[in-house]
């Protein structure tokens, strides 16, 4: 049974930092895509970012050139790292994998609350 579970979420300023975590389990993590999706209040849940298995990466527009999405495979975790955050970065972050490569769905997080104030 896979699981994800996320954690790094929380309050900061606008300008600021944050470095979500995403530590699965029972997958074969190394070959497997991973992503980061987000979904604030009232709005569809939107994909952020995605790494491949060899360490490729894709962005979505908004967030290029302010967050990196990485991954370490010895300890099953992916990362995303968020600079010069935005009010409108607010909302949960999930991670996911399994299912089309480049966009995972199959697996998801519980969530983490991302909350940047103005």
């Amino acid at each position: 049974q896979v699981q994800l579970v996320e954690s790094g979420g929380g309050l900061v300023q606008a300008g600021g930092s944050l470095r979500l975590s995403c530590a699965a389990s029972g997958t074969i993590f190394s070959i497997n895509a991973m992503g980061w999706y987000r979904q604030a209040p009232g709005k569809q849940r939107e994909l952020v970012a995605v790494i491949g298995s060899a360490g490729s990466t894709r962005y979505a527009d908004p967030v290029k050139g302010r967050f990196t999405i990485s991954r370490d495979n010895a300890k099953n975790t992916v990362y995303l790292q968020m600079n010069s955050l935005k009010p409108e970065d607010t909302a949960v972050y999930y991670c996911a994998t399994g299912g089309r490569y480049w966009a995972p769905t199959d697996y998801w997080g519980q969530g983490t609350q991302v909350t940047v104030s103005s």
